[in-house]
């Protein structure tokens, strides 16, 4: 019990490091000095910065400027939080090296969310972290005679899974897809495997076809508005990493394999 609410806890202080990592690489802002506000540029005191807890005390205002401070920030430090704890429930994780490379492949993948959503872009340096994970990742996982043939077959994959996006993008000239998108891609057929990757993806497109549905009605968006993909491709990844195992079994039941 204890260790989750270290994780926990563990996750809301890292969720406030993501806040600031997705804002700073999104505009290529150094990621080093204080933290500020976005309005006023104050330098925020240590109080302003308890995560969670200080939005609540602060009634959603910046103490300087007054200005409302955005729901980002509090709804991601608390999601950082619960899926660290989930990562160690659903995948079994002890405290250990694989923890720590699954716990930064998620902290990746909630800036990819943020970032994609509130700037419509993914940028290299958090993809490179994340490949670095993923890979760090396999090194504690396939350490033996046969390590560089598995790894070699999942770069395969890796392609394989990166081919759909790959093709819209270049028959759309881009238009339809980011190539941002198509580099993600590469990177959840190296993290999920083959038939994982392209699940993943699939329910992508599906969440992001009802949600772009959800917003063409409700009058947010129009037909020719561009979304962000990205969200939806974590989403995904999520859903496959977590559970997976599961969905695969209903599939195989369905289709009696």
């Amino acid at each position: 019990m204890w260790f989750f609410i270290y994780l926990f806890i563990l996750g809301l202080a890292i969720g406030s490091f993501l806040n600031v990592l997705s804002d700073r690489l999104a505009n290529e802002q150094s990621l080093l000095g204080r933290s500020y506000c976005d309005h006023c540029r104050h330098q925020l005191r240590i109080l302003d910065l308890i995560p969670v807890l200080s939005f609540f005390l602060l009634k959603g205002h910046c103490r300087f400027c007054h200005k409302k401070i955005s729901w980002q920030y509090p709804l991601v430090e608390l999601a950082t939080g619960l899926l660290f704890v989930l990562t160690a429930i659903t995948l079994s994780l002890n405290l250990g090296s694989q923890l720590f490379f699954y716990l930064g492949i998620i902290s990746c993948l909630i800036v990819i969310f943020v970032v994609d959503l509130k700037y419509q872009i993914i940028p290299d340096q958090i993809q490179i972290a994340l490949f670095i994970f993923i890979f760090s990742l396999k090194i504690t996982t396939l350490i033996g005679d046969q390590f560089f043939a598995v790894l070699l077959k999942d770069i395969v994959y890796s392609f394989l899974v990166m081919l759909p996006l790959f093709l819209i993008y270049l028959l759309t000239s881009g238009r339809g897809i980011g190539f941002g998108d198509v580099k993600f891609a590469f990177l959840i057929g190296f993290l999920l495997g083959f038939r994982d990757g392209l699940l993943s993806l699939y329910l992508g497109f599906i969440i992001g076809a009802f949600f772009g549905i959800f917003l063409i009605f409700s009058g947010k968006k129009k037909l020719k508005s561009k979304i962000a993909f990205g969200p939806f491709l974590v989403m995904g990844v999520l859903i496959l990493l977590y559970w997976g195992q599961i969905l695969n079994k209903i599939i195989n039941q369905f289709y009696g394999l």
